[in-house]
């Protein structure tokens, strides 16, 4: 199946944080129950917010794309029920990570991780540096100017002016540049001379600034999403199978945002106007933005309906005799099979 592929395809997000800001206020929905598994293995029902403030989530943006990725899930049909988290074990984590946590989806393999939030630390950023040897770094504001003391260097004018002469200012501005642990003698080069720069050149200097900030490694949020599991299990999560009139009954209850049309378009007989009835209202759907109607013809109303839930269509609209009297049109449910009548200028707003 999906599950275990040679190629697979990923989505994932690098957020960058501030690790100096430690408690980060976001708006996310956190009002579901969920099932967690802590690292100590007990399984416990949570909501975020609490979980947050229990410490088992260890920071506020990992709750906050945990929360996220739930709400997503359930959006696009994943069950609840069938969803847990799974903070990683000390023994399963990288060396570098501060929390780990799977969103595990349960189903015809069982659990299966689909998701994974991780909080890796400054390892990322500080490998590239390293690596580049660029500076991949953030700048934080203070909130107050701050005053810094430092020691430096500079040239001592009596001696090494005399010594360097005409390049004395440019030595002056090189000293000047140097850390304060730098070691003497130092050679510099300028043009094609070399210059030997002594102890007895230079001497040691307090540097005064005012700072209004600092540069550092920003921490990095992780959320990866494994999308071919998680279409897996939206389609197993959906698939319902019933028994009528002594055989089975298989429908998708998927949901809206992904089933692959928003309705079928069906004329109860194709005669007497309904099937051009049909077609017209069939055709005005499709050139809705983001919205694709379905049309067919073919067969006893009863097998229509069947089709259309076999493929997870969520409405049926079925044109009969009255349509052509009243302008109203049946809507038939997918999920509980219940009908209503509907006028043909509201059917927009309520496929909407």
């Amino acid at each position: 199946g999906m599950i275990r592929l040679r190629e697979f395809n990923m989505a994932e997000i690098e957020y960058f944080i501030d690790p100096n800001i430690p408690k980060y206020e976001r708006d996310f929905e956190s009002n579901h129950k969920i099932m967690m598994v802590p690292e100590d293995g007990e399984e416990r029902e949570y909501t975020i917010a609490e979980a947050l403030e229990k410490g088992i989530v260890k920071h506020a943006v990992v709750g906050f794309f945990l929360a996220e990725t739930v709400s997503f899930l359930i959006d696009i049909g994943i069950d609840l029920s069938l969803l847990r988290l799974r903070q990683h074990q000390t023994n399963e984590m990288a060396h570098y990570a501060q929390d780990c946590w799977d969103v595990e989806l349960f189903g015809s393999y069982g659990w299966i991780e689909c998701v994974g939030v991780a909080h890796r630390g400054c390892f990322d950023l500080e490998a590239h540096e390293k690596a580049t040897n660029q500076r991949l770094r953030a700048w934080r504001d203070f909130s107050e100017p701050k005053e810094v003391s430092k020691k430096g260097w500079t040239i001592d004018g009596s001696r090494a002016g005399p010594a360097f002469r005409q390049h004395a200012p440019a030595v002056k501005t090189y000293v000047e540049s140097l850390p304060e642990e730098t070691e003497f003698p130092q050679v510099y080069h300028i043009g094609k001379e070399e210059l030997l720069i002594a102890e007895e050149h230079v001497k040691r200097i307090d540097i005064k600034n005012t700072i209004n900030g600092e540069w550092f490694l920003p921490h990095v949020v992780e959320p990866a999403f494994g999308l071919d599991r998680i279409m897996w299990h939206i389609i197993d999560h959906a698939y319902f199978q019933q028994e009528k009139e002594g055989s089975a009954y298989h429908s998708l209850r998927l949901s809206n945002l992904v089933t692959p049309m928003n309705c079928a378009v069906f004329p109860l007989f194709d005669k007497d106007g309904m099937g051009e009835m049909a077609k017209t209202i069939h055709k005005s759907l499709n050139k809705l933005s983001n919205f694709s109607s379905f049309y067919d013809a073919s067969g006893s109303i009863g097998r229509r309906y069947a089709r259309a839930d076999e493929i997870g269509i969520p409405f049926c609209i079925t044109i009969d005799h009255q349509s052509l009297d009243d302008e109203s049109v049946t809507i038939r449910y997918r999920d509980s099979g219940d009908q209503e009548r509907l006028s043909i200028g509201k059917l927009e707003a309520f496929l909407r």
